[in-house]
């Protein structure tokens, strides 16, 4: 896929990032790489729309190194999507100042570092999907600032402490995705309040204690998997109030057989599949 062709030119600091970042993911070695010599209009995953460039997709593009500083530069940017690289290293400083940016998908890659603390400016964000990656420490406090998110599936990293309260802010959310990271403690959060929510995974942490009593009210619930923690008891879930249940995995093997009729026998653990061409 080129990038949208255009007759108006991008300003010169948008430019000079993407041959910077051509040039720090090893632009070379790319399975569909840029011709610099061209109009940005022309490279591969390019969308540039009013004079400005409004997508960089580039997912399954044999991208290594790293995602340069100065994204900030692309102030108009709404679609990153870097997955299924080999990029490595940690965030740009300032990929969280993106106001316009709804979709960021860095998932299947080495990132590694914390995570930011503030998403103030990212108003507009709806998906946040980075599992697959070596990003340690805390989910920060400052999620519950993305009030217009989806999706965010931070599975399969090294997170670790509490889930943070402010996520029951995100009301919004239909998919919280945290498989297989190191997260622990008792879920202090009103899921309750998460009222779109269709999916819930928080399978393989270290999680402990009651769940929340008014998760059982998320009628729009379709798969849950809650297996591998340390949950004292999922007695609250005896009266989930959700009609839509496809899936439901926990190590409480009654609650197993109570949902089970409702399901459809289909497992999944954690969303990897991806339809790059209707998605993106």
């Amino acid at each position: 896929m080129s990038g949208c062709m255009v007759s108006a030119q991008i300003p010169k600091s948008e430019k000079q990032y993407l041959i910077e970042f051509h040039k720090s993911s090893v632009g070379e070695q790319w399975q569909n790489t840029w011709n610099l010599k061209a109009d940005p209009s022309t490279w591969y995953g390019v969308e540039i729309n009013e004079g400005h460039v409004v997508g960089l997709k580039l997912y399954r593009n044999n991208l290594s190194g790293k995602i340069p500083n100065g994204i900030a530069a692309l102030t108009n940017l709404k679609t990153l999507n870097l997955s299924f690289n080999t990029l490595e290293g940690s965030l740009p400083q300032d990929l969280f100042e993106l106001s316009e940016l709804r979709s960021l998908r860095l998932e299947m890659n080495k990132l590694s570092g914390t995570l930011p603390q503030d998403y103030s400016k990212m108003k507009n964000l709806e998906e946040l999907s980075m599992f697959n990656n070596l990003f340690d420490g805390v989910i920060p406090s400052g999620i519950g600032q993305l009030e217009n998110l989806k999706a965010l599936n931070l599975s399969s990293n090294y997170l670790e402490g509490s889930l943070p309260k402010s996520i029951e802010k995100l009301t919004n959310l239909e998919r919280l995705e945290l498989f297989g990271n190191k997260l622990a403690g008792s879920i202090d959060v009103d899921l309750g309040m998460l009222v779109n929510l269709k999916e819930l995974i928080l399978s393989y942490n270290q999680f402990e204690g009651d769940l929340p009593r008014s998760m059982a009210t998320l009628s729009n619930l379709e798969f849950v998997q809650l297996q591998g923690n340390d949950f004292r008891s999922l007695n609250s879930l005896l009266r989930m109030q959700s009609q839509n249940l496809a899936v439901f995995d926990s190590d409480d093997e009654f609650l197993n057989m109570k949902f089970s009729n409702r399901t459809l026998n289909k497992t999944r653990v954690v969303d990897t599949n991806y339809e790059d061409v209707k998605r993106n």
